[in-house]
């Protein structure tokens, strides 16, 4: 790797260097606004391919290249137990998030509760969660 040390500095650089606006980046690459800045602000820590080969093409870059600077720890959730993210779950829903810790790092969880209509029409709500260090994730 080089001087990055994290994809989204490595996002931001490279759109830099090529000149392009987070929206010119958005166009070329056909991504959103939305999809380039939470890349750039460090809320995607890891891509999905077709993202990845998107933002490659824009950027005029090989995939490979920017996988690289993606982080991911799957070795480092074995030890996550399916009571922790149960009880994280609650506590978002409850509105506790103040002192929720990454199990992993120690880091601060960035929450968030999306809601979603299910088939019946009744408003379903979803707790998420994301480290602010690393790639743990409650989806």
């Amino acid at each position: 790797m080089s001087d990055y040390k994290s994809l989204s500095e490595f996002i931001c650089s490279e759109r830099e260097k090529a000149g392009l606006s987070a929206i010119g980046l958005a166009k070329k690459s056909g991504l959103t606004v939305e999809q380039i800045e939470d890349i750039e602000a460090g809320k995607d820590l890891f891509l999905p391919a077709t993202i990845r080969q998107k933002l490659a093409k824009g950027l005029k870059l090989n995939p490979n290249d920017i996988k690289k600077y993606e982080r991911i720890m799957l070795d480092a959730f074995d030890g996550v137990t399916d009571r922790f993210i149960e009880d994280t779950k609650k506590a978002i829903l409850m509105g506790m998030t103040e002192n929720l810790r990454c199990p992993i790092c120690s880091s601060k969880l960035n929450t968030r509760v999306v809601k979603l209509i299910d088939l019946e029409e009744k408003i379903a709500l979803h707790p998420k969660a994301q480290c602010s260090k690393c790639s743990f994730q409650i989806k």
